[in-house]
């Protein structure tokens, strides 16, 4: 039924997104219980709309870049803080959605998978930028140091968002058997998984009403992502060497 989003009513198109969702597994509470339902309404109204999945990618690009260049350019408040969150909030569900339409519709892509990674990779690193110019503009900070914060955000959450990727794909073109099935997913890790989400860091926007309360917020944020970013980094570098241990070396 690819491509029927004219005729589709919208209930049948949501009825199909739920049940053709993606693995729970390594997914936060947040994404799995609000990013990803958020997605699928989006999802099948854009279906219904007759939108494709790459259309769907360039609303949640726009979204989110309005946040951002609102982060920068404005001075922090109330009204700022709601807007910022609000954009960024649609544009991290209208992510979610591209996946799910495409899915849906039969259409995934090669170049449409670049064009959502490489979004995502953009709105990560402009989001952390934007902050360092608002610091810059606006904060009364204690010292200089606090400059350094975005910078070392940034990085951490580059890597992570990097090194998951990169690590999935090496590991399936290393794969030589039929993946074993998923366990179930487990409460407790997407619980833990929960401090590392971007829905999360797109919540702690909301205090910037409150430049010092979000300063802090932001740096105590900062500072789980490096830990996440290390331990993650471990991770994946001994599950890509055991891989290469089993490896059959060539004749």
């Amino acid at each position: 039924m690819a491509g029927t989003g004219g005729t589709e009513t919208y209930g049948a198109a949501l009825a199909r997104l739920r049940a053709a969702q993606k693995s729970a597994k390594g997914v936060s509470l947040y994404s799995r219980w609000v990013n990803r339902p958020a997605g699928r309404l989006l999802a099948a109204a854009a279906h219904r709309a007759g939108l494709r999945p790459n259309h769907v990618t360039g609303l949640s690009a726009l979204c989110s870049f309005a946040a951002v260049a609102a982060v920068a350019l404005a001075r922090p408040s109330w009204p700022l803080a709601l807007a910022v969150w609000a954009g960024l909030f649609l544009g991290f569900a209208l992510d979610a959605a591209d996946g799910q339409l495409a899915r849906l519709r039969g259409e995934s892509s090669p170049a449409g998978e670049w064009l959502d990674h490489a979004v995502d990779c953009a709105k990560i690193t402009a989001l952390h930028a934007a902050v360092l110019v608002s610091f810059h503009r606006f904060f009364d900070l204690p010292g200089e140091g606090w400059l350094l914060v975005p910078l070392l955000f940034q990085l951490a959450a580059v890597l992570i968002f990097f090194g998951g990727l990169l690590t999935d794909k090496l590991k399936r073109a290393h794969q030589t058997s039929a993946p074993a099935p998923a366990p179930p997913p487990s409460r407790l890790r997407a619980l833990a998984l929960l401090p590392a989400d971007y829905g999360v860091l797109c919540a702690l926007f909301l205090l910037l009403g409150a430049p010092g309360a979000f300063r802090i917020g932001y740096a105590v944020l900062c500072a789980v992502y490096v830990v996440f970013c290390a331990a993650f980094s471990v991770k994946w570098f001994r599950e890509l060497s055991a891989l290469n241990a089993s490896s059959t070396p060539l004749s």
